[in-house]
């Protein structure tokens, strides 16, 4: 592998190729701001798909976000090599792939960037002239200290493990308005639960468990819980309010995702099951209790002190399939009491 020729005086334009989901996105800031310390003069583009933008959108160490519109502009095919063309005409000096993909490799190749800095995995060694050979460690450790050993693998310096997530004050006022609007008694814990997740069914904790959950802590502390999600959560949302007795306000498609971050922002307490959800609210330093099954939680466990996994080792996890083909049993063995008492000690830091 060559040396890096530029240095850290250099006014340098710098492609930081995005990770493709939100969880994945939020783990990957702590090599943001050490690009920004890196090289303090530099342009920082990220080159990012739609959905994951927000986590970048406020970021200070962040000039300019390119879309990549795989569904449209840029889908696979013509419109790769018309986002090379764009990212061509954008001149950059360096581009930093946190995506393992051969395409981000391609891409980066294809726009000419000078500077290409990866790991060399999936192929595309030749694409990356900074290819950076995989340390088995960092295959079995955090994800966090999986991004950041791209930049220990050309020598650039990490700027420790700590998440960014920069909210704006338009979302930080919807979600002062909402919780005015809905009545919520600020005196009292603000309460969330994440019952959904990507990728399937295997990640999830009961909904009817969930909804168990609400209906105690609803009676025990006298508050309402917001129920958090996406457009694909609406149902799953909707089924869990209708079996709480009311102790659920449904918000799940109803928030952009900045919103949602502003609303996490607020909760003294919020359970979740492995999802970038989770990732946001361990980056806001919100107290949580992450149910985790099927996933590996030494590569994604939620990085803030505050966090309280719950989790019941079984023998075929981490199994990271999207459906169990057996008996659920890393969920099913997570009883309600079980998050119930989790939730009552977090709480007790509350003030």
């Amino acid at each position: 592998m060559g040396v890096m020729k530029l240095r850290n005086t250099s006014p340098a334009t710098i492609m930081i190729r995005a990770a493709n989901w939100v969880g994945d996105a939020i783990m990957t800031t702590p090599v943001i701001r050490a690009v920004r310390k890196n090289f303090p003069r530099a342009q920082i583009s990220v080159l990012a798909k739609p959905w994951v933008i927000p986590v970048y959108a406020h970021n200070p160490n962040v000039d300019r976000i390119l879309v990549y519109d795989a569904h449209h502009r840029h889908k696979k095919g013509v419109g790769t090599l018309r986002l090379a063309r764009e990212l061509r005409a954008c001149r950059f000096d360096l581009a930093i792939l946190m995506q393992n993909a051969f395409e981000a490799g391609l891409l980066s190749f294809l726009a000419g960037i000078t500077e290409r800095v990866g790991f060399n995995t999936d192929g595309r060694g030749i694409l990356l002239n900074k290819g950076i050979k995989l340390n088995p460690a960092l295959k079995k450790g955090h994800l966090i200290d999986y991004y950041i050993g791209i930049l220990k693998g050309v020598s650039l310096a990490d700027d420790g493990r700590e998440l960014d997530l920069f909210l704006s004050d338009a979302d930080r006022a919807f979600a002062a308005h909402f919780l005015e609007r809905e009545q919520f008694d600020l005196s009292k814990p603000v309460m969330g639960i994440n019952p959904g997740a990507t990728g399937g069914t295997a990640k999830r904790w009961f909904p009817e468990r969930y909804a168990r959950v609400c209906k105690q802590l609803a009676e025990k502390f006298k508050v309402k819980l917001l129920i958090f999600g996406g457009p694909a959560d609406t149902a799953l949302g909707e089924y869990i309010a209708g079996r709480s007795n009311g102790a659920c306000i449904n918000i799940a498609g109803k928030t952009s995702l900045g919103q949602a971050f502003a609303l996490i922002e607020t909760c003294s307490l919020f359970i979740t099951n492995d999802s970038g959800l989770m990732h946001a609210a361990a980056a806001l330093n919100v107290n949580q209790v992450a149910v985790i099954g099927s996933t590996d939680y030494v590569a994604t466990s939620p990085s803030n002190e505050n966090s309280v996994m719950v989790r019941v080792p079984v023998p075929c996890s981490p199994c990271l399939k999207d459906v169990c083909p057996t008996a659920h049993q890393c969920m099913d063995k997570i009883s309600v009491d079980m998050v119930m008492e989790t939730c009552t000690s977090l709480l007790k830091t509350v003030r």
